[in-house]
């Protein structure tokens, strides 16, 4: 038990992601955070900022591939990503919304990208890249109200190469114009995960406690 929550405090110190894992760690911790509803706790928005501070060693240990490649790359992982989440929507439909929680599955985490998709539409797989937890249901609900497949791509896409270069081009250009962000970067870190996930704890604190289970007609409205 004790080894499972110091691997769980390593999984969410984007610092100790990129020093030990690397790029191939980053990719699969993208990909599962973007899609799979097991990746919800993954420090997405913290990883890509501080991948951007590092990229220069990211590209050295990577073949020295460009830094603009290492931002591709991480984008094409968003973006299988979220195909996966939208696939298993597609396929498992409204049994999830009878599914029990588990540790790795809540329902309101469900309900509230659902809310999220209803008010948005399509657009909400654009906007939902940019909210933690958000994020990872986004496209699994998308798949359950069977929301056209190009249509979910285009704004997958476009989202996710926003997500990822945004993120990441913000932390590689402030590390040049200040060089001593390493220095700060836990209470950098500390600040972004803040700021990225307040939208979502004030509605997760302040929403409506709504939601009975629905029908298979109510998901599919």
């Amino acid at each position: 038990m004790d080894q499972f929550i110091e691997l769980f405090k390593h999984l969410i110190n984007p610092q100790w992601i990129i020093d030990h894992g690397g790029l191939y760690l980053l990719l699969l911790i993208i990909f599962a955070e973007t899609g799979l509803f097991v990746g919800f706790f993954l420090p997405g928005d913290s990883l890509l900022f501080v991948a951007g501070i590092y990229g220069g060693l990211l590209s050295e240990s990577f073949f020295n591939v460009p830094f603009f490649l290492i931002m591709v790359m991480i984008s094409v992982a968003g973006v299988l990503g979220n195909f996966v989440g939208f696939w298993f929507g597609r396929k498992s439909g409204p049994l999830l919304f009878n599914r029990k929680d588990t540790f790795f599955f809540k329902q309101k985490h469900l309900y509230q990208a659902k809310d999220f998709y209803d008010k948005y539409g399509g657009g909400a797989i654009f906007l939902a890249r940019f909210l933690p937890i958000i994020r990872t249901f986004a496209p699994i609900v998308a798949g359950i109200v069977q929301m056209e497949r190009k249509k979910f791509m285009f704004f997958n896409i476009i989202s996710s190469f926003c997500w990822v270069f945004s993120m990441m081009l913000a932390g590689h250009y402030l590390d040049k114009f200040f060089p001593t962000l390493k220095e700060h970067l836990e209470l950098i870190v500390i600040i972004l995960i803040i700021i990225t996930t307040l939208p979502v704890i004030i509605k997760l604190v302040f929403g409506k406690a709504k939601h009975p289970h629905p029908t298979h007609t109510d998901v599919n409205e």
